[in-house]
């Protein structure tokens, strides 16, 4: 057989050759603007990477099983948990649900009973009836009854004679997760308080009960605010590393807390660096944990629950969700998570219903029965870019969480308004990046849904729900946001108006200009749900000035080329006299002074704000 390798016959290309084949095809364009792409992070994507980008990576020489984990802790295969939340209203009706759920797929369930601050022992029993814990996890999200939760968890197990070793669950106590979002502790004093109550909680469980995790740092919380990857990392590391600190002062033993620790993270749908953000955060967490007791090396491993996030889902054109929740479960399995939940697509705007959580749970049944995502373990490694990626996040995630560790902590941090600072800087720009569609939300800031209404699907109550404000604390609690909220209320406000104003697009000169130019107006005045009047184009500007006036246009929008603008433009809007408002798609620069001075105020083009521009056309036409 022959040894000589297939590309042996063509010689090597070094990266000064490619910078320069690169720079040649760009005709002089700038190489960073055209081709590096800068995240809110601060992190430069390269339009390529190579084998030489991987030196001095120390990690890549560890396996999958391997201290600092960045390739997983699993070592047979990447097999996941299928989790489905539900919220306990009616305890025996929730109980039908859950079982229906478990036949149909789901091997974790999560409990939302943190509201239920008044469960007996009797509806306890009654909700998990006919569950056998030592076959599927059972997690249960009760905040400040946690303890009690948990009591009620192991009666059930000691009167069933359930198996402590094989018993799989997880419990959501997390007291700085709970004052970041509500701005109080627990237990209504001092943070102390709490991890006394917790070393309480610690003493229950033990060692009896190897596989019950009792902590749940929710990074999710920061990415549901509209924090970045690298926010999200540090400020859920610091919460944990403080959460370990303050357990020791309570008395219990770091070595015996961190393999009870579970970690919640938001999967958006920047799909590579998610997966990369995963594989960073167990690199950085099995350093934090090696601090604390260098003996813990092989309990280190970061046990994480990926959950689909609600800042980028929508109302409008609400199966995009379906698309997003897809590549964003795929990225949380590539990356390894050991829990994959999967939110339904319409739960940003009413309380979800069998066909949603069903198609929901089926993703992660998909990705595991038919695509196979649970035989290859970390199949993104030796990737030359997700591995730097990985290193860029890592790196950027820890000069964050030493900024904070500066200042006192995360507890402090939080006190300071260090934490929402951040969060709320990042908030403004994206919602810029959202408003201008340099991030674009498909269906609701880019390429919507022409006709689509919405109102009557929409639950109030879900869709403007927030978080409930405690103003007796020193602490200012985070905000969820949702990225498309601004511009689904400007759609709504057209819908509840009973008022469909009338876009008119009078299309005129070079067939490729026109052409072009109306598609783009089409697309930014649906934002608002507007009604477009589209033409072929017309022969002369009398024509299609009596076409806008017999087609009642509220807004008449003319679509042709920069050269032909100075000439017909005035015509167009002193025949108008008002009927209507004169908009011009582009930005003709050589003669915008001019047309401006004639009158025109109205442009819309790439470098628009479209989002304050349809804002102000609403204040004018509804």
């Amino acid at each position: 057989m022959s040894e000589d390798k297939l590309f042996n016959d063509f010689p090597p290309v070094s990266t000064e050759q490619w910078e320069a084949k690169i720079k040649q095809d760009l005709k002089g364009a700038d190489y960073e603007k055209k081709l590096i792409t800068d995240t809110l992070d601060g992190i430069q994507i390269k339009p390529y990477y190579r084998s030489e980008d991987l030196t001095n990576l120390e990690y890549l020489q560890h396996l999958p099983g391997d201290f600092p984990f960045v390739r997983s802790p699993k070592t047979e295969d990447n097999n996941f948990d299928i989790r489905q939340d539900i919220f306990v209203e009616n305890v025996s009706d929730t109980n039908k649900k859950i079982k229906d759920a478990i036949d149909k797929g789901a091997n974790s369930i999560g409990f939302f009973i943190c509201h239920k601050e008044n469960m007996t022992e009797n509806e306890f029993n009654t909700l998990i009836s006919g569950i056998n814990p030592e076959h599927k996890t059972l997690n249960f999200i009760s905040g400040k009854i946690t303890p009690l939760i948990l009591k009620f968890f192991i009666n059930t197990i000691k009167k069933n004679a359930f198996n402590p070793e094989k018993i799989k669950a997880t419990f959501s106590y997390d007291p700085f997760g709970h004052k970041t979002i509500t701005g109080n502790c627990y237990n209504k004093g001092k943070i102390n308080k709490d991890f006394e109550e917790l070393k309480e909680i610690s003493e229950i469980i033990s060692e009896k009960y190897p596989q019950i995790k009792f902590i749940n740092i929710n990074g999710i919380f920061f990415a549901n605010a509209g924090a970045t990857v690298v926010q999200e990392l540090a400020f859920a590391l610091a919460s944990a590393n403080e959460t370990l600190s303050e357990a020791e002062k309570a008395g219990i033993n770091p070595e015996t807390l961190i393999p009870k620790m579970m970690f919640t993270f938001g999967v958006g749908s920047n799909y590579f660096i998610e997966i990369a953000k995963i594989r960073a955060a167990r690199l950085l967490w099995a350093e934090i944990a090696k601090t604390r007791s260098p003996e813990i090396k092989d309990k280190a491993a970061m046990f994480i629950n990926s959950v689909t996030s609600g800042v980028n889902k929508t109302a409008y054109d609400a199966y995009v969700n379906q698309l997003r929740i897809t590549t964003e479960a795929m990225s949380a399995v590539i990356g390894g998570t050991d829990c994959l939940t999967v939110n339904p697509f319409d739960i940003p705007y009413k309380k979800p219903d069998d066909f949603s959580e069903r198609i929901a749970r089926n993703i992660g049944i998909i990705l595991k029965e038919e695509a196979h995502f649970d035989k290859s373990i970390d199949p993104a490694a030796g990737s030359y870019y997700i591995e730097n990626l990985t290193n860029e996040i890592a790196e950027k995630t820890w000069k964050l969480f030493l900024q904070i560790e500066e200042i006192g902590g995360y507890h402090n941090a939080l006190k300071q308004g260090f934490i929402q600072d951040k969060i709320k800087e990042t908030v403004q720009k994206r919602e810029l990046n959202i408003a201008t569609r340099k991030e674009v939300l498909l269906g609701t800031n880019q390429y919507p849904n022409f006709n689509e209404t919405v109102k009557k699907n929409i639950d109030p109550n879900v869709y403007n729900w927030k978080l409930p404000e405690n103003k007796n604390t020193d602490t200012e609690a985070i905000k969820f946001w949702r990225a498309g909220k601004t511009f689904e209320e400007l759609r709504l406000a057209v819908e509840k108006s009973g008022i469909r104003p009338k876009v008119f697009l009078l299309t005129y000169g070079n067939l490729a200009m026109r052409k072009a130019r109306a598609t783009f107006s089409t697309n930014f005045f649906t934002c608002a749900g507007y009604e477009i009047i589209d033409n072929p184009g017309f022969e002369n500007i009398e024509e299609g000035i009596k076409a806008a006036i017999n087609a009642k246009a509220d807004i008449v929008t003319v679509c042709g080329s920069d050269d032909d603008y100075p000439e017909i433009v005035p015509e167009i809007y002193n025949s108008l006299n008002g009927k209507a408002i004169t908009v011009v798609a582009g930005y003709p620069k050589n003669s915008i002074e001019e047309l401006k001075s004639k009158g025109i105020e109205h442009f819309i083009h790439v470098k628009s704000n479209v989002l304050e521009t349809l804002q102000n056309f609403n204040k004018i036409l509804l």
